[in-house]
């Protein structure tokens, strides 16, 4: 367990194992999901899950996982190339990879930078 230390809010005297208090993890988290917009404004509307659907059952198991001789069943569709809003990128599915939430999970964080 790592040691608790000040929350990263100016001047809040709390300590915490995290960036922030919970109190400050909650405004940061919403601030940032204001600035995002809502999932069907980023295009992962009805069309998206029809599609992605479509995808996860032509390639069930996890790309990554299969890298390293597991076999794991894939949940998520994933953007090989972050599309950032470019909507022909968003589309195009040779931009897509089968991902086990897992391998979602840490290849987004690594990407975005926002879970450390």
């Amino acid at each position: 367990m790592k040691p608790r230390r000040p929350c990263s809010h100016p001047s809040c005297p709390e300590l915490t194992s995290d960036r922030y208090c919970d109190k400050h993890q909650k405004q940061v988290t919403q601030e940032y999901d204001r600035r995002r917009g809502s999932a069907a404004s980023r295009g992962y509307g009805s069309r998206w899950r029809k599609a992605s659907k479509r995808f996860l059952e032509e390639h069930p198991l996890c790309v990554a996982c299969e890298r390293e001789g597991k076999l794991t069943p894939s949940k998520i569709v994933d953007h090989i190339k972050p599309h950032k809003g470019d909507m022909m990128l968003f589309w195009d599915e040779s931009n897509w990879q089968a991902l086990c939430k897992r391998c979602h999970d840490i290849k987004t964080a690594r990407e975005d930078g926002r879970w450390g």
